[in-house]
């Protein structure tokens, strides 16, 4: 990757503007003025405002080898592992945030350096079978995504996103070509909840539709969080939309604990059964997150179990070659195959 002086990277999509610069990456459009950052917090004008650079470029904060479960993708090579890394920064402002040190990029979080080549180095060495881009927003980490994501599928190995979305068409079109699989965060199912997380629903969804286009194999995640979206008629239209766009994607409901600014009590258990329940009734592969429960996928023809989990560990898998069960022939939505 070149770099720039000081380590920084020159950023891609922006425009000068009123002696200022104008990031396109993400729906917040910032208007950067000179020696100031944007929203996420990696993007900063130059001090004289004709240039943008990604602060984060080719900086990684965490680098581990992860089962695919815990991303969480359970209809992905199920029972295996993916390099995963992340970096700082974040385009919303999530108050419960999980990884907030990591999103606000506080200071004492320790950064090392990283090209796309070290990475791919890594993923050999691990036996990866890819990458995960996660922990932080990768999508505002784009200069090293795009860059990496070309380089490793180029020599055979997949790149999976954990991301919250938040993306305009552009940048991520150019990027939709090199992405194997993802889970989106869909964090809400209204615009006022978006706006307390510092978001935006429609550009979420507008991606979500974009990764289903491009055939990216997607699940969803939606962590359930008291005093922000836990309203029965936006989670069932929430759930009506999924069904209406494809009823096989997964949805991995989360259980809320009290993180950073968000001090609501932990969801409760009977909370999480109701809102699976309702889920349930509707999509053929709904799973709890952050409770003590097996997350079983069954059959949705002949109703037997065919990949079982006890936390991120498969215990049962009755999957043929095809990754349909192994009992009646079904196809239930695994990707187990190129």
């Amino acid at each position: 990757m070149s770099r720039a002086e000081e380590g920084i990277t020159p950023a891609l999509w922006w425009n000068r503007e009123d002696g200022a610069i104008r990031c396109t990456l993400c729906p917040h459009r910032c208007l950067i003025q000179p020696g100031q950052k944007g929203f996420c917090g990696v993007r900063q004008a130059s001090a004289d405002g004709e240039f943008l650079f990604a602060l984060n470029a080719g900086l990684a904060a965490s680098l581990h080898l992860d089962p695919v479960e815990k991303k969480p993708l359970f209809h992905w090579y199920p029972g295996s592992r993916i390099l995963s890394i992340g970096t700082v920064g974040c385009n919303l402002a999530c108050p419960f945030c999980q990884n907030w040190e990591l999103a606000r990029w506080n200071p004492e979080v320790g950064l090392t350096g990283v090209t796309p080549q070290d990475l791919l180095k890594s993923a050999r060495e691990s036996g990866s079978r890819g990458v995960a881009f996660t922990y932080n927003e990768p999508l505002v980490w784009y200069e090293f995504l795009i860059e990496a994501s070309r380089l490793l599928r180029k020599e055979g190995f997949d790149v999976v996103l954990v991301t919250n979305g938040t993306i305009n068409p552009e940048p991520l079109g150019e990027l939709l070509p090199f992405i194997s699989a993802a889970n989106v965060d869909l964090k809400a199912f209204t615009e006022t909840a978006y706006r307390k997380l510092g978001g935006f629903l429609q550009p979420v969804l507008e991606t979500i539709r974009s990764l289903k286009k491009a055939r990216v194999h997607v699940e969803l995640t939606h962590l359930l969080v008291p005093g922000i979206n836990l309203e029965r008629p936006s989670f069932e239209a929430m759930v009506d939309w999924i069904r209406e766009l494809d009823e096989t994607i997964p949805l991995h409901i989360s259980r809320y604990f009290p993180r950073w600014k968000w001090t609501e009590p932990a969801t409760s258990p009977a909370v999480m059964e109701e809102f699976r329940q309702t889920a349930a009734a509707r999509l053929p592969y709904v799973y709890t997150g952050n409770v003590p429960d097996l997350g079983i996928t069954r059959c949705r023809k002949c109703g037997r179990d065919i990949v079982v989990r006890n936390g991120y560990n498969v215990v049962q898998l009755e999957l043929d070659p095809f990754g349909k069960c192994r009992f009646c022939g079904q196809e239930n939505g695994f990707v187990v195959r190129r």
